[in-house]
């Protein structure tokens, strides 16, 4: 077995009112795929930020090994210089910039201050193929897609004669294709004898690519197992970063059954959108669903089945050109046509993008909490501190929103807290229907369990909620019906007893529209 590439020993990284990492060690062997979990804010980030020099050496306490030498890096390029690239994720590319110009940024092939660009593109088309991306290098990055672009960063990672590849989430924004391209890459890599630490919440890309994992929890090193071994299952994963065996990964959940004759909560009636750009394309054809008080409905689609395209267009137009359709509360005919229509009608869209859409970044959890009701907490159009202070503390502690303080910017939360924070605030506005898109997008098993706790106690309440998910485990686990969808058409309708992944998946890659 080959020897130790990398060791960080008794690593203690403390921030303003919080120990983010405590007594921390990891080894990671010469030539492995290791990689790093935990619950949103167990300290996985803080500690790549720690070897890669993101956090200079001399504001953490501990050591860092790489190949036998002791190192202390004062910035990111002083850890690149020995070969430790991290690519983050949120990706740190120049969208207006072309490929190429991109790859070599900070480290260009010039001369005397003039760039080489005859040697800059060739050097760039072979990093291109032997990241099998076939793109030409002069091709701007705005005008790729994701998950080319992640394999422009490590392109530009090979660049720098990487010997450790640092990949946060990186997944988190892929499809399922995209995804198994840049996994199949990682393990190319190691071939080629470049070792790689990825950290992800997807267990079963971790049991797919990796040889070691180590598990952190609040803030500690808990264990490092071995992922081909019979006994590191994706259960034992689980055990070791939530403290406890979860036995079930869902609520306990009754099915819901509708009163007799009562009129659906929300009815959608031949919903119709053209895409934004090409107004020919419809994203959402003629979709008509419904959903009843204290029923939880699922919406299983691929990519670009049109699911968040019908959500955002409902609520208040956010997306694409209204082509026709409607909409009936409590069966009466309403309007959404603007957001605050919507809202006023009493419905909420918990958004899949809660960084650009949800949230707003630099501002506290209080300000973000109070934002979608202010007059709850305003006397004479003037905001009641205090009053909006009680009321953020309020969700602060039934949500086990984990930060200091409600004054605590919202940007400086894992993302669990963050997702925990928007359904705080559409909660306060206290609307009869939630419309819930992918809600438990990049957050690990533990705060996913809370999460789903929250939406079984508001549909239990009587809310009605439409639950929106890539994840098929997750909407048989949650959901009293599934509707399935795939071109913007609906393919099909389920009752809970009914639905299996095989049967939502034969509907899901299927353009017909429904008959039942």
């Amino acid at each position: 077995m080959a020897g130790p590439v990398l060791e960080m020993r008794s690593i203690v990284k403390t921030f303003p009112g919080v120990k983010a990492l405590s007594d921390v060690t990891l080894t990671v062997r010469q030539g492995e795929v290791h990689a790093i979990c935990g619950e949103n804010g167990a300290g996985k980030s803080t500690l790549m930020k720690v070897l890669s020099g993101v956090h200079p050496h001399g504001s953490y306490e501990g050591e860092i090994l790489f190949e036998g030498d002791v190192c202390r890096f004062r910035d990111i390029r002083a850890s690149e210089q020995h070969g430790i690239v991290i690519i983050h994720q949120e990706l740190a590319l120049v969208p207006f910039l072309s490929i190429a110009e991109n790859i070599f940024l900070g480290n260009e092939h010039a001369k005397r201050g003039f760039v080489n660009w005859n040697e800059t593109l060739r050097h760039a088309s072979e990093l291109l193929r032997r990241v099998g991306l076939d793109e030409h290098p002069e091709t701007r990055v705005a005008d790729i897609g994701v998950g080319k672009q992640q394999l422009v960063e490590i392109a530009k990672a090979l660049s720098k004669e990487v010997k450790l590849l640092i990949l946060d989430e990186p997944t988190a924004a892929l499809n399922d294709e995209d995804s198994g391209k840049l996994l199949d890459l990682i393990l190319e890599l190691k071939n080629q004898g470049i070792t790689s630490i990825i950290i992800s919440h997807k267990l079963n890309e971790i049991r797919r690519v990796a040889d070691s994992v180590t598990i952190l929890r609040d803030g500690r090193s808990i264990e490092t197992l071995d992922v081909k071994a019979a006994e590191t299952t994706e259960d034992r994963i689980i055990s070791g970063m939530v403290g406890r065996d979860l036995d079930h990964r869902f609520p306990e959940r009754t099915p819901h059954h509708p009163e007799e004759g009562a009129a659906p909560a929300l009815e959608i009636r031949d919903w119709t959108v053209h895409h934004p750009i090409d107004q020919q394309r419809k994203v959402a054809d003629a979709v008509s669903l419904q959903v009843r008080r204290g029923e939880i409905v699922g919406i299983a689609g691929l990519m670009g089945a049109g699911r968040t395209e019908l959500a955002m267009n409902v609520f208040g137009r956010s997306y694409g050109r209204y082509a026709g359709g409607t909409v009936l509360k409590d069966g009466k005919e309403i309007r959404t046509r603007t957001v605050a229509e919507a809202v006023g009608h009493g419905i909420a869209y918990v958004t899949e993008d809660r960084k650009h859409y949800g949230l707003n970044l630099i501002d506290t959890i209080n300000r973000n909490i109070s934002l979608t009701a202010l007059g709850k907490v305003a006397n004479r159009g003037i905001v009641d501190e205090h009053e909006e202070r009680q009321v953020a503390e309020r969700y602060r502690k039934s949500m086990n929103i984990k930060a200091p303080t409600v004054f605590e910017p919202v940007g400086k939360l894992s993302g669990g807290n963050q997702q925990k924070v928007v359904l705080s605030k559409w909660i306060f506005a206290g609307p009869d229907v939630l419309i819930l898109d992918e809600p438990t997008r990049g957050i690990d098993v533990g705060a996913k369990f809370e999460i789903y706790t929250v939406i079984d106690k508001l549909a239990a309440e009587g809310k009605a909620i439409i639950f929106i998910s890539s994840e098929l485990p997750e909407l048989l686990g949650m959901c009293d019906r599934i509707y399935t969808m795939a071109a913007g058409r609906l393919t099909g309708e389920f009752s809970r007893a009914e639905a299996t992944q095989e049967v939502l998946m034969r509907q899901m890659t299927k353009d017909k529209e429904v008959t039942r």
